[in-house]
């Protein structure tokens, strides 16, 4: 059985990184990407909560990246 693969989110053509979703998988995680840092500048603002809102930019930074290392194409 020969099973094609189905990436959520493409390579880039030039550069490193992968581009927009192609697949629903791919939006919603974009979405809850977006959505944990609008949550994350509301509840630590960064003026007043610096160390904690760079901690939340970077939780939800590596996630992001590491659903797109497992789901998306590999680079070139």
């Amino acid at each position: 059985m020969n099973e094609q693969r189905t990436y959520w989110f493409p390579a880039k053509r030039v550069g490193w990184g992968w581009g927009l979703p192609s697949r629903w998988q791919g939006w919603l995680t974009l979405a809850l990407y977006v959505a944990a840092l609008v949550l994350g500048s509301v509840a630590f603002p960064p003026g007043a909560n610096s160390i904690a809102y760079f901690a939340v930019v970077a939780v939800a930074t590596l996630c992001l990246v590491g659903v797109c290392l497992l789901k998306g194409e590999p680079q070139r």
